[in-house]
């Protein structure tokens, strides 16, 4: 189930966001506290919950630049559609802001590259970080 993130979520996001194979934040500075408070409140933050009421993803995107902030599954909990989803639910918030593209980065040679490619996402260059900047149109 999709639903927004609350407070609560917080740990298990941080859980999640920590524990991915791909995409490691080799700054955990780099997300703060008060980044996903923005987010929780401006954003949304979107969770995906299972069942049980496991979260087992989370996305964002940005509403000031059009860019997704966060799209990340649990280990072990790929391959159901749930990246799918969030990040439509990321990338239907950015629309509704007035977006017209989506913008993300993904790490070269990842899962994340080869997924965005073949969901119709252009590669367009390289961040700073030397991550490929893919775009799509909403």
């Amino acid at each position: 189930m999709l639903r927004r993130a609350v407070e609560t979520d917080v740990p298990r996001i941080r859980e999640i966001r920590d524990g991915v194979r791909e995409n490691i934040l080799s700054d955990p500075s780099r997300v703060t506290a008060a980044d996903i408070a923005w987010f929780l409140n401006n954003g949304p933050i979107w969770v995906w919950q299972e069942p049980d009421g496991t979260v087992a993803g989370f996305s964002a995107g940005d509403p000031r630049d059009g860019w997704i902030w966060a799209l990340f599954v649990a280990p072990g909990c790929e391959g159901k559609g749930i990246g799918r989803a969030l990040l439509k639910a990321a990338c239907d918030r950015l629309l509704e802001a007035g977006h017209k593209v989506a913008t993300l980065s993904a790490e070269p040679g990842t899962r994340a590259e080869r997924h965005y490619r073949a969901a119709g996402w252009t590669a367009t260059g390289f961040s700073e970080r030397g991550e490929i900047v893919f775009q799509k149109s909403l």
